[in-house]
């Protein structure tokens, strides 16, 4: 499709619409979105809305000393929901001081931490009537 469209100058013009720009060159981007969560992957289209088209991605979830790649394959994240976005250094892409483990292994972790911090907010909120401030 063709709209027309008048600069600066007034003088009228056509111009291709293109809803996405692809990316001509591979590039691997980790982007943050607005749960918390990190996916990282191959930036292969975006918009003027954030919306980011990811292949190969995976979410990397960090637990305490540990970390762990769940793949998702081609991904696509609304732009609302992307806090930042970045590209990543190859060289340093894997974590040194983190341990990697297998992606059943990360989920358990992460479904324990979240029960622990489940029970802290719970005891938070039954010793909250002491006031020991």
């Amino acid at each position: 499709r063709r709209r027309r469209f008048r600069d600066e100058e007034g003088v009228v013009g056509e111009r291709k619409l293109t809803a996405a720009k692809r990316s001509p060159n591979a590039e691997k981007v980790l982007v943050n979105l607005r749960d918390g969560r990190v996916i990282v992957g191959v930036l292969r289209s975006f918009d003027q809305f954030a919306n980011v088209v990811l292949e190969n991605a995976y979410e990397r979830i960090i637990v305490e000393d540990v970390y762990g790649d769940i793949p998702l394959g081609v991904y696509v994240i609304r732009g609302e929901n992307v806090v930042i976005m970045g590209e990543v250094n190859l060289a340093k892409e894997v974590p040194t001081a983190l341990r990697r483990v297998s992606a059943p292994e990360i989920q358990q972790a992460k479904r324990a931490e979240k029960a622990a911090d489940g029970l802290k907010e719970t005891m938070r909120k039954r010793f909250d009537f002491l006031d020991l401030e």
